[in-house]
């Protein structure tokens, strides 16, 4: 290892939707022979593993947490967990201060990062360690969800000074006022306070993002927090070494190019039964051949019996609708493969933004819906499906109508979209676009501890 090289102690959310983030970026960094530690559930172990491309240089350490009354025993990370009890993940993951605080003595890194657990940054400077909030949502959405806006009552949704693009649902308003106000058990802090927390105490921000597609909100950020902004280059996970299952292989080889609707909803979103009998009826009244990666909705055992009386019967061998975990990244390279549905999390549009995959976004939570308006009022890369503005319902009528937009060859919304999401691709895959922005990203990590 060479001796200018850098030690990070990366301690994360546990959920798969920052475990994959830090470890993506981990692997970045090792490539260029920086040491990483890597704080892990330990039921996520030997899943992380498969991805840890740098043995040598990225050391995963699994973290028993310690027992929290309510919250069911052996529970190590939120996919486990409905959204209610998450409070107690994260009071369990508090109590691991005295655990973080020995490692830190033991292993001296040059940077902390971490996201959720506001304290870190606290142990971290006391221990002469310089502090990094990582964020694995996107700019727009702490820009959005951690300034001060308007109440309901103003008729604005925009932070002041914030991009225009952004306007909210009033369901999804009234649920944020639940995440600036409602406190936790332990922490005694609303979730908006612990990531301002953390934030404010750290020395940096770092994104896993680039200033060509988040411009904007990036400036934003710096200019409310007043702290460095840190960007790691887009999230471009590397294409998986292995081949796509055989079964699902041989289902999307019987479909011409370009046909098949691939939806999925990522490892925590859960729909209510109905919503989620609408949107496999959406995918249906599509016309187009579909595969749905969804976990059972609220009061079902198995997606099978959640289906609608009579989808499977009606759709046979041209719809799929499967409970368990696929290859998402392979699913999207298959040449029958011709548009994502995607919940709008964060890792997952940017695998629909290097796919040649037209997108449909149907936000499921709070950070979602901000990144479904920058893809499609920003960007203008993709369609978001239509829901209601007090009760956040959306129809099978909805969902056929956004797939139809951008699958149609002659609708006008769907054109856009596509030269946008091409260009936007050619971007970025483009050659030492990656390279360029971590390199950016260590030399500004010197610049800290300066």
């Amino acid at each position: 290892m060479a001796d200018n090289s850098l030690t990070i102690f990366m301690y994360p959310w546990f959920a798969m939707g920052h475990l994959i983030p830090y470890l993506h970026t981990a692997n970045k960094l090792a490539a260029r022979g920086h040491r990483v530690f890597l704080v892990v559930p330990p039921k996520t172990l030997s899943n992380l593993e498969k991805s840890n491309l740098h043995p040598d240089f990225i050391k995963l350490i699994p973290l028993p947490l310690p027992h929290v009354e309510g919250l069911p025993p052996h529970i190590d990370s939120s996919t486990e967990i409905p959204i209610h009890l998450q409070p107690l993940l994260r009071y369990a993951m508090d109590l691991t201060e005295p655990t973080v605080e020995s490692l830190l003595q033991e292993i001296k890194p040059h940077f902390t990062f971490s996201d959720m657990m506001c304290w870190v940054p606290f142990l971290a400077h006391r221990l002469g360690i310089k502090a990094i909030h990582y964020a694995p949502v996107s700019p727009a959405s702490m820009g959005f969800l951690l300034s001060e806006r308007p109440s309901m009552e103003s008729h604005m949704n925009n932070p002041p000074g914030f991009p225009p693009s952004i306007k909210l649902y009033k369901h999804v308003i009234r649920r944020l006022e639940v995440f600036d106000s409602e406190k936790e058990v332990g922490s005694g802090l609303t979730i908006k306070q612990r990531l301002r927390t953390s934030i404010c105490e750290s020395d940096a921000i770092g994104f896993k993002t680039c200033r060509e597609t988040e411009g904007p909100y990036i400036e934003y950020i710096e200019n409310n927090f007043k702290k460095p902004v840190l960007l790691a280059g887009p999230i471009v996970p590397k294409s998986p070494s292995s081949f796509l299952e055989e079964k699902w292989e041989r289902w999307l080889d019987k479909f011409r190019p370009k046909s098949v609707i691939y939806c999925a909803f990522g490892s925590e979103a859960i729909l209510q039964k109905d919503q989620f009998q609408e949107l496999v009826l959406g995918l249906e009244r599509s016309g187009h051949p579909f595969f749905a990666a969804l976990k059972p909705p609220f009061g079902s055992d198995t997606v099978e019996e959640a289906l609608p009386e009579g989808l499977k019967e009606r759709t046979q061998e041209k719809g799929v609708v499967y409970g368990g975990w696929v290859q998402q990244q392979l699913i999207l390279k298959h040449p029958s493969v011709g548009c994502f549905v995607t919940h709008g999390g964060y890792a997952s549009l940017w695998e629909g933004l290097v796919s040649a995959c037209q997108l449909v976004v149907l936000p499921h939570v709070g950070e979602h819906y901000i990144q479904a308006k920058v893809l499609s009022a920003h960007l203008k890369v993709g369609v978001e499906v239509e829901k209601g503005d007090e009760d956040g319902l959306f129809t099978k009528e909805g969902v056929n109508e956004a797939i139809r937009a951008v699958m149609e060859v002659d609708n006008e919304i769907g054109k856009e979209v596509k030269r946008n999401h091409d260009k936007l691709r050619d971007f970025l895959l483009s050659k030492g676009l990656g390279d360029s922005y971590i390199h950016g990203f260590v030399q500004k990590m010197r610049s800290l501890l300066e």
